[in-house]
Order: structure tokens, then C-alpha cells, then sequence
């Protein structure tokens, strides 16, 4: 049986002439704003009872808001007995050093043999689901040849947190080459 989630809102004064998407976001603090954005272009949103899938739309006070959020998509991904560089874990995060050559999440050409697939086998159903599906607990990701640090959220309230910090620039991340020849600039 499916189930999903429906939330009503009316917009107030405070919030109208605002993006639609920036509005959820405030509404729904438990969600994320490219989650949202996905639910208005998948045409999950209703707005004076009309769909509406632009989540560029600039509200008005006394706009009638509903938001309909489906129930996760059980997840096809099997878990894999992958061994894992673990760096640090707690209850709310796993910190893995992804090798270089492995694919993050799976998608097309790569389904088995993922970091998803090694995390899933590792920490079973205690991971985020606020990347959906495909993507359990993957806050940000490297390239399948770039190898490094990681951190994966163990649930959804440290996804948000770390997904807001990395938007706010509070959260930093730094990134080593080694390169061979001339190079043009020295930075970049």
C-alpha cells in the first residue's frame, strides 16, 4: 500500500511575493529545498487547486498551497559486503575514504559494486533517505576517479544539517591534485 503525505498551507502576508520553493522550504523545515523543487516538477503540488510544476512561481497572500509527498520508493539497490576505509562513525554520520575507481551511488553502467552498495551492507537500514532511492544517505560526492573523505548521513535530521551547512559555505571542503607538465594558472 502506498502512502503518502499531504500538506495545506495558506500564504500570509510575510511570505507572498516569494519563490514557491523558498516558501516550502520555510514551511517544511524538515525537507529540502531540491526535494521540493522535485515534488513541483514531478506535479506534486497544487496550487489554488491547479498543478503547478514551476518552482520559480512568486506567491501571493491568500494563495491555497497543497503539497502532496509521496511515501519513499522501497529501494532496489542490494546491499554488497564491500569493505569499507571507515574514518570516523557515530550514531548520526560515517566518514568513509571512497577509493579511487569506485562509482558513489549506482546509475547507469554501474549498479553493483558502489559505495551505496558497500554503506548499505554496513550500516542496513539506518541511513537517510532524503536523496531518495538510488542515493541512501549521500550527502555530496566525488568522482568514480577521485578517491577521499566522504561523510554519510545516518538519518535525515544530519543530512539536512550537513546539506545546510555545505549550502551556507559553513561546511568546507578541500580538494588536492597531483598534475604533471606546464600548467596555464596555478589556481583553479
Amino acid at each position: 500500500m502506498n502512502r503518502e503525505t499531504t500538506y495545506n498551507f495558506i500564504i500570509d502576508e510575510d511570505n507572498q511575493s516569494t519563490r514557491i520553493d523558498s516558501v516550502l522550504s520555510l514551511l517544511l523545515p524538515e525537507t529540502s529545498r531540491s526535494f521540493i523543487q522535485k515534488l513541483i516538477e514531478g506535479g506534486n503540488l497544487l496550487l489554488n487547486g491547479q498543478v503547478m510544476t514551476s518552482k520559480k512561481y512568486k506567491t501571493c497572500e491568500g494563495d491555497r498551497i497543497e503539497i502532496i509527498v509521496p511515501e519513499p520508493e522501497k529501494l532496489s539497490v542490494e546491499p554488497e559486503n564491500i569493505p569499507l576505509d571507515i574514518v570516523y562513525e557515530d550514531d548520526d554520520v560515517l566518514v568513509v575514504n571512497k577509493p579511487k575507481g569506485m562509482v558513489v551511488h549506482p546509475a547507469v553502467g554501474n549498479y553493483t559494486g558502489t559505495l551505496v552498495n558497500a554503506i548499505m551492507y554496513h550500516c542496513g537500514d539506518r541511513l537517510s533517505s532524503i536523496n531518495g532511492v538510488i542515493r541512501p544517505g549521500i550527502v555530496h560526492r566525488i568522482d568514480k576517479d577521485t578517491s577521499g573523505l566522504l561523510i554519510v548521513a545516518k538519518n535525515d535530521f544530519s543530512h539536512l544539517k550537513l546539506a545546510q551547512q555545505i549550502k551556507e559555505h559553513t561546511f568546507s571542503r578541500r580538494y588536492e591534485a597531483v598534475v604533471y607538465g606546464k600548467l596555464k594558472n596555478l589556481k583553479g
